[in-house]
């Protein structure tokens, strides 16, 4: 065992989860297809009693879950965005706390292909031995727009890390977390730019709370993080540059987890109108007097869910094809490189307009389906014993992460003016 030069945590030296792995979907679907149903199977009583998902985590974690867009390169199963996000939407379907957990680690994945190769070889290692990674983005209050309390300050023993976030999704799952923090110099005065620090959640002075109180999306481990005077490691700074093709690429790759996960919750609420009118006898005065499972009308209902959870998904897929275009573009212009000072590849934005046109119409495809569920059944749905408000209560959640009007507007504005969309360091106060 060896321990890595960023943390405490133990590393099995030459492991590799992802060796063995398929690389497409079909197979991969079906390597996984035991551990989903086992994972939906105690997806009700996790959310009745609010038991956080660790042994299911774990059991992912262990499966290599974690490793699916590791490169080949690299040694991992370098499966393409299209298939991994396939997978992410069947794993939602299971679970939608679960498959929003891992947005964080993939994020981090998804960055660190435009990192230095010294540090994509100090980190690749570890994600193929199972290491997993969090994030703590978002400040409550108190930043202005674009800005970051969070600070890394650059010291002559190296850099520490102070500050405080909300919304740290996974990070109590993972084994690091990485931190958005403005650079401030061993004077406290700030640096131009920002950084990404990458630190165990078992360091001294990390801590982590599970204290989200959102009335969906419960199991995530999206709370405070707290971080004071924590030392990072070399390795575990990495630069951020707005506008970059890394930048472009993760926002974009990071919101469309998150329709991959609507996109699942739709198919769970396709799944359990189905099963529900399939084992229901009773039918109301006011119906044809037709079983459910005959009448006509039970029948249009389910179909409209099923065409709503149908295209939410192949709008995601659609999308992902334009992501998996806009890597390839980018590797061809060696745009992945931290030294690229070239045009940013047209495929690498237009994969970016791409997920907004999906983050404009899979919101109410999915909050659709889990709504309209109700239809089929009557109030015997909203027993708080079946769960069924929990498909509704997840997809809103989810789908309040990015105003939906903005996103509509980047694009109107981009077909009329041509502008491309244009976003800042990090949400904040309005000045």
């Amino acid at each position: 065992m060896t321990a890595t030069p960023t943390t405490g945590i133990a590393v099995t030296e030459g492991r590799n989860l992802g060796a063995a792995l398929p690389t497409q979907y079909p197979e991969l679907r079906q390597h996984f297809q035991a551990l989903f149903e086992e994972i939906a199977a105690g997806s009700l009583q996790r959310d009745l009693e609010r038991e956080l998902p660790f042994d299911v985590i774990r059991k992912l974690d262990d499966a290599g879950f974690g490793t699916l867009r590791v490169p080949a390169a690299h040694g991992g199963p370098g499966v393409s965005i299209e298939d991994f996000l396939h997978l992410l939407v069947d794993l939602a379907e299971a679970d939608a706390n679960v498959a929003h957990i891992y947005r964080s680690h993939y994020g981090f994945l998804e960055s660190l292909r435009f990192q230095p190769r010294q540090i994509q070889e100090a980190w690749y290692p570890r994600v193929l031995a199972g290491a997993t990674v969090g994030n703590a983005s978002t400040e409550k209050g108190g930043n202005s727009l674009g800005t970051l309390n969070t600070v890394l300050r650059q010291g002559p023993d190296g850099a520490v890390l102070s500050g405080q976030k909300y919304y740290a999704t996974a990070s109590i799952f993972s084994d690091y977390t990485r931190v958005s923090a403005a650079l401030v110099d061993d004077q406290g005065e700030p640096v131009t730019g920002r950084r990404f620090a990458v630190v165990a959640t078992d360091a001294e002075g990390v801590s982590l709370e599970d204290d989200w109180d959102g009335f969906g999306q419960k199991l995530t481990g999206t709370g405070t993080a707290t971080f004071e005077n924590v030392p990072v490691g070399e390795d575990g700074v990495l630069d951020r540059v707005a506008g970059s093709p890394e930048a472009i690429h993760e926002a974009a790759f990071f919101q469309l987890v998150l329709l991959s996960v609507i996109a699942g919750i739709a198919k769970a609420a396709q799944r359990d109108t189905v099963s529900t009118i399939q084992s229901r006898k009773r039918t109301f005065n006011t119906g044809s007097g037709l079983p459910f499972r005959e009448d006509p009308l039970i029948q249009e209902a389910a179909g409209r869910i099923a065409a709503k959870a149908y295209t939410a998904e192949a709008t995601v897929l659609h999308a992902a094809r334009a992501l998996d275009d806009g890597i390839a573009a980018a590797e061809a212009a060696s745009a992945d490189r931290p030294e690229f000072t070239g045009e940013i590849p047209t495929a690498l934005h237009w994969s970016e307009l791409a997920v907004e046109h999906a983050m404009i119409t899979v919101p109410e495809l999915g909050i659709g389906a889990a709504q309209d569920l109700f239809l089929t059944v009557g109030a015997s749905a909203t027993s708080t014993r079946k769960g069924l408000d929990r498909h509704w209560r997840n997809a809103q959640t989810v789908a309040t992460h990015n105003p939906i009007a903005f996103r509509a507007r980047a694009i109107g504005d981009y077909l009329i003016n041509g502008t491309l969309p244009e976003g800042l360091n990090a949400i904040g106060d309005a000045r």
